[in-house]
């Protein structure tokens, strides 16, 4: 009798480890279920929602900072044509996106509309000096005015430049370059930001995922308008992806992330590179693909982001982005900075770069369950096209041989980074909210599933040494 009740007990063990094991394998799909429907639930953007109290408030802090380079030769790049040598003057950083979302309206066809605020504060503390430091810096009006004006009437504009005693290069502060200045050329305001504060991007248009939750945070329409109109082409023309403050949920490493910028006029794709721990909260880290600046001869793709064959060699060039169209005429390209993934032509003709993946590349930091971007960095280098001219002075003087791409940084326009990384208050709430129950529910499935094919297991084989022992004593 004692030897059947130890058997059966051991077989009531192994059968019960059993049930355990059994349980914590059902919880592992029941689980991703429950998990799967609550952030489907609370990614969703309408009131309520935790997506949507982020998606409506300033509370994460994105700081714009600006790198400006000193020519430190004017002088002999314009009466000899000597190659411009710079130095990096920066940070001075501001704080942006510190105004919510405006006029915010949500639509029966399940998106919601929106405007984002434009505003910049000055950050002392961020900033290696005040916005009163002056550099050498390229004269936006004269550089600008050569393309803006019919070439006919480069003769007038040549005499406004001597009457207004203006330059190719002119000294100004961070402030007048970054927010303007009178122009005496002009007779207005000049200045790379202007006008910022008091302005607006959008409207935005955007799904909210209410109906179909891999659709949430895709922009619908931008300014009213499913495409942009600025390339002519039905391709580059396109909207794609979100703003990238936020993306479907549930990434896939294999699928790259779309995202439109008004800022560069496009869209682009960002590709996985790593998964990285940011404040205890795994990311995925998404970089934008070398072949998004690359020549149409590199990628066929960006063939018609090509405008202009003269300036880009037979679209041979790599690197920048002609977005004159989208910036009413000006001679502006966009680059990485220091032309980062450009042609080498570009970093030769100016002494003072050093382009630099580290520190130039742009990428999202994006939370792989619930596609909150939680960290970003987009560095952008804006850059002017100015020459030939045979009656423009300076202009002829120094680059009568082919048009050239004038760098941002080397003549002082501005490189720019803009960064936000999920503050301390908000990735503890995050934690709290997602990242601690789903490890916990693993650990408990994890838990159920070993113990259980422990308890199986060690009874299994008591119970097999229990029968060879009592066939054994039987034998004897």
């Amino acid at each position: 009798m004692g030897r059947c009740n130890r058997r059966c007990g051991l077989i009531a063990g192994a059968v019960f480890g059993a049930v355990v094991a059994i349980l914590g394998g059902v919880l592992i799909p029941v689980g991703d279920s429950i998990i799967e429907g609550t952030v489907k639930k609370e990614a969703v953007i309408e009131p309520g929602t935790a997506a949507y109290d982020n998606w409506a408030s300033a509370e994460a802090v994105v700081y714009r900072q600006f790198w400006l380079f000193d020519v430190k030769n004017p002088l002999e790049v314009l009466n000899n044509g000597t190659k411009p040598v710079v130095t990096e003057r920066g940070p001075y950083t501001y704080r942006t996106r510190y105004l919510p979302k405006e006029n915010i309206t949500a639509h029966s066809n399940h998106t919601i509309a929106f405007v984002l605020p434009a505003g910049a504060i000055f950050e002392p503390s961020l900033s290696v000096g005040p916005e009163e430091d002056q550099v050498t810096s390229l004269n936006l009006a004269v550089a600008g005015a050569y393309s803006l004006v019919p070439k006919g009437l480069h003769s007038l504009l040549e005499g406004l430049i001597r009457s207004s005693n203006s330059s190719l290069f002119q000294r100004r502060t961070i402030k007048e370059i970054l927010w303007g200045y009178p122009d005496p050329i002009l007779k207005r305001t000049v200045g790379v930001f202007v006008p910022y504060n008091g302005t607006y991007d959008g409207y935005y248009n955007v799904y909210t995922g209410k109906d179909d939750i891999s659709k949430v945070g895709l922009i619908d329409r931008w300014q009213g308008e499913r495409t942009v109109d600025y390339w002519n082409n039905t391709y580059c023309d396109m909207i794609n992806g979100t703003d990238a403050s936020s993306f479907p949920p549930f990434l896939d490493k294999k699928k790259p992330l779309y995202f439109f910028s008004s800022d560069i006029c496009r869209s682009v794709s960002a590709t996985f590179e790593k998964s990285k721990d940011l404040k205890g909260i795994e990311v995925y880290r998404y970089v934008l693909p070398t072949l998004t600046l690359a020549s149409p001869k590199e990628n066929p793709d960006n063939q018609c982001f090509c405008t202009d064959p003269v300036v880009t060699k037979d679209c041979a060039l790599a690197g920048v982005l002609d977005v004159s169209s989208c910036r009413d005429g000006a001679p502006i390209y966009i680059s990485l900075p220091h032309f980062l993934h450009g042609s080498a032509y570009l970093i030769e003709d100016v002494l003072g770069l050093n382009p630099s993946e580290e520190h130039h590349a742009t990428y999202l930091d994006v939370e792989p369950t619930t596609g909150f971007t939680l960290g970003f960095a987009k560095r952008l280098q804006v850059n002017m096209m100015y020459g030939p001219s045979n009656v423009i002075t300076g202009v002829h003087v120094t680059y009568s041989r082919s048009y050239s791409i004038s760098l941002c940084l080397s003549l002082s326009f501005h490189l720019c980074n803009q960064t936000a990384v999920v503050d301390d208050k908000t990735a503890d709430m995050f934690k709290k909210e997602l990242i601690y129950p789903i490890q916990l529910l693993h650990v408990i499935q994890q838990a159920l599933l070993g113990v259980g094919l422990a308890i199986f297991f060690l009874c299994l084989i008591a119970y097999c040494v229990v029968r060879r022992k009592e066939n054994n004593g039987k034998l004897v």
